[in-house]
């Protein structure tokens, strides 16, 4: 479960995170860095498709800042990964939400802008 969240921090299993995460179910993956600061490729995520979550939160910042081309959403549906676009503040609500809900649900989370 995600503790806490706040422009620029996040906070997980009682740890803070100043910089981008990446939330697997085995695994959190912090200062999490991208080919292009406000975009995500797929090869920003090249663990994706071995984690195979049933879905995919991507935190787009609290302004909603980072994007997501169509040829990661063309990967993603192509791996068989639902996934949703929110504010990195509804995407923690979702997460949490769908965590409780026991499904096997990842987050790529963008802190600031």
């Amino acid at each position: 479960m995600i503790e806490h969240y706040a422009f620029g921090e996040i906070r997980v299993d009682g740890t803070t995170y100043r910089r981008d995460v990446k939330i697997y179910s085995d695994e959190l993956i912090g200062d999490w860095w991208r080919k292009e600061g406000h975009a995500l490729h797929p090869e920003d995520v090249p663990e994706l498709a071995h984690k195979m979550p049933q879905h995919l939160i991507i935190g787009c910042g609290a302004r909603g800042v980072l994007k997501v081309p169509e040829a990661t959403r063309r990967h993603l549906d192509c791996l068989g990964i639902p996934f949703t676009l929110l504010p990195t503040g509804e995407a923690v609500q979702e997460y949490n939400r769908r965590v409780t809900q026991g499904e096997r649900v990842a987050a790529l989370l963008h802190l600031t802008c």
